[in-house]
């Protein structure tokens, strides 16, 4: 069975994000979208919750499941014997950062791949951070979400 891993900070997940996943599902037999929990860093959704927002954005594939994750992502893939990692890219920045982790990933664990998605174009602007920033000022970000949970990131925007 062809399992992959996606990783990310999912905070929110972006429509970016939903695509790569979506996209992922067709070419593996199962998906772990892989939320990292970083107690050093506090995010603005905690780990459950962004967990929560990707099971209702995902809900119609039913070969994705989710995991949280903390440590290094080789020792997660080892636990969940995958062996493909999935990254997205928005531009040559991604691949850079994205092309120096992967080599890193593989010397330490042999087996383990990386697989480089593009974004599809009308996601390549489109970044978490920026989706907190444009919500924490009131701004619509419908274009930037799925639309299932919208209404559950603008009720954790308005908390804070």
């Amino acid at each position: 069975m062809a399992v992959c891993v996606f990783p990310g900070s999912f905070d929110p997940v972006t429509k970016g994000h939903l695509d790569l996943i979506e996209r992922a599902s067709r070419l593996f037999d199962e998906v772990i979208v892989a939320v990292l929990y970083n107690p050093a860093k506090t995010g603005l959704f905690p780990a459950e919750e962004r967990i929560g927002l990707l099971r209702k954005a995902c809900e119609h594939l039913s070969n994705v499941r989710f995991e949280c994750f903390d440590g290094l992502l080789v020792d997660f893939m080892r636990s969940c014997d995958a062996r493909v990692v999935i990254r997205g890219l928005r531009s040559t920045a991604d691949f850079e950062s994205e092309f120096q982790m992967a080599q890193l990933n593989h010397q330490m664990e042999p087996d383990v791949e990386t697989l480089f998605m593009t974004t599809a174009p009308e996601y390549a602007h489109v970044s978490s951070s920026a989706v907190r920033e444009i919500g924490s000022f009131g701004g619509d970000i419908s274009p930037f979400v799925p639309a299932s949970i919208v209404p559950d990131v603008v009720s954790i925007l308005c908390q804070h």
